[in-house]
């Protein structure tokens, strides 16, 4: 049986937080790669609807500390970790009281898309990536969910591809159907920017919304993975552009699922897959 070592990166997660799809799969998928001998570690940001004192969560210090540059500025992480009830799983929340306190997730009351979502995508990025480093764990797949996830192939393919905790990751990028159409400001290839990342390389950001972080992801993934919702123009478009030079595999949420990505992580990773 496999002991592939996966990263899970994502928005939210059962029981935690559900907003979307996303927290369903969060849910399911690493319990069952834990049951088939697999070693996982999953990460989701630290929304200010996630109830802390509900839901046991507490702050590891040692992990916490680091200051992530967002282009000129730097904001403390905070790392926090509860388990999930009646699972042998532990979820680390990237947190900052700037970007994680307010009472919503990607829009407030009034239904208002956030106006430092981009910076908010950036951090939790660069968070999970720090983290990892400083737990010293080194992933075999590193699976990002949802566009907010979108920069971390890219980041683990230039700035940190030497690195020898993720050197010989491999980084899995699954698509989610959205609805957001807000243009973010016109520095945000500047605060995306990093070691060993050159303007051409950003191309894919340059629309300044949602679609160009999962475009980012796309590009940059290993695999990339579409559900099977019904996606919107802009989205089905992505997919037939990059159908011509990346294979994507279409996993639906059903009773194969576990099966599916099973079999899709060791070929990802040129092991025998072993259902």
């Amino acid at each position: 049986m496999s002991k592939l070592r996966i990263l899970y990166a994502a928005t939210e997660i059962n029981p935690f937080l559900q907003t979307t799809k996303v927290a369903e799969f969060l849910q399911t998928l690493p319990q069952g790669m834990q049951e088939r001998g697999m070693e996982i570690r999953i990460f989701v940001p630290r929304f200010g609807l996630i109830n802390e004192r509900k839901n046991r969560l507490h702050e590891v210090v040692r992990l916490s500390g680091i200051n992530i540059a967002v282009g000129d500025d730097e904001k403390p992480l905070v790392i926090k970790v509860a388990s999930i009830p009646n699972a042998k799983l532990q979820v680390y929340f990237i947190d900052n009281e700037d970007y994680f306190h307010r009472k919503s997730v990607f829009v407030d009351k009034n239904n208002k898309f956030h106006q430092d979502n981009d910076e908010r995508a950036i951090f939790f990025c660069k968070g999970v990536i720090e983290t990892v480093k400083k737990l010293g764990w080194a992933p075999d797949i590193v699976h990002c969910n949802d566009w907010m996830t979108g920069l971390i192939p890219m980041y683990l393919k230039t700035t940190y591809k030497k690195d020898p905790i993720f050197k010989d990751a491999k980084s899995m990028f699954t698509v989610y159907n959205h609805n957001y159409t807000h243009k973010f400001s016109k520095d945000l290839l500047e605060k995306v920017k990093m070691l060993d990342i050159e303007d051409e390389m950003l191309k894919h950001l340059e629309s300044a919304d949602c679609d160009g972080f999962i475009k980012c992801g796309m590009e940059y993934a290993d695999a990339v993975i579409k559900t099977n919702e019904n996606f919107g123009d802009s989205i089905n478009a992505l997919f037939n552009d990059y159908m011509k030079t990346k294979s994507i595999s279409t996993v639906g949420a059903d009773d194969a699922l576990v099966d599916n990505y099973y079999n899709l992580y060791n070929e990802l990773c040129g092991s025998s897959a072993v259902a």
